[in-house]
């Protein structure tokens, strides 16, 4: 029997790979590995799939933006118009879809604008963004017919201006496909 403890102490040189065998260093490495691999995958999905939702002039819209909404405000408060954005059926890819904006004052009354616009805003592709001017078809009602170019998400905006006064409803909405009514 060898009585010399330094000869029973485990020898290691730069060949050996024991440390690779341990669960505490193979744990550290795989999940370091994790941590690469699902960073690497987050800068590739932004990358390939950039929507472009950066204003042209950020900043400038957002020195303004408090003021902007505070003055919408004062505006719906002091003309008390009542806003409705209604459509005809759910909207499919491809298929128009007709949209009426309804707009009445305090008293009931339907309110003549000059201008009444729908802005259909894709939050995930600015590219696909587009308006419309839409027609009065009776007083206080004004019809557009919408064609969306993909299935998904959108912001529509309904805006009338009458003189100097404007204002606008916001409508989040699905569209669907073909294949799925």
């Amino acid at each position: 029997m060898n009585d010399n403890p330094a000869n029973d102490s485990p020898r290691f040189s730069q060949s050996s790979n024991r440390a690779f065998r341990n669960p505490w260093v193979l744990a550290w490495i795989g999940g370091f590995l994790l941590v690469l691999g699902v960073n690497i995958a987050f800068i590739v999905t932004a990358i390939m799939t950039n929507p472009g939702l950066v204003e042209k002039d950020y900043y400038e819209h957002g020195k303004d933006q408090e003021e902007n909404f505070i003055k919408q405000r004062e505006a719906r408060n002091r003309l008390g118009w009542q806003m409705k954005l209604d459509a005809v059926h759910k909207p499919i890819l491809g298929q128009p879809a007709r949209y009426t904006f309804n707009v009445v004052d305090t008293r009931g009354v339907p309110v003549a604008g000059d201008k009444a616009v729908i802005q259909a805003y894709r939050p995930s592709d600015v590219h696909a963004d587009f308006s419309t001017e839409m027609q009065e078809i009776a007083p206080g009602v004004y019809s557009a017919e919408l064609v969306f170019p993909l299935k998904g998400i959108w912001d529509l905006n309904a805006v009338l201006t009458k003189g100097e006064d404007s204002l606008k409803i916001t409508q989040r909405i699905s569209v669907l496909s073909n294949n799925s009514r």
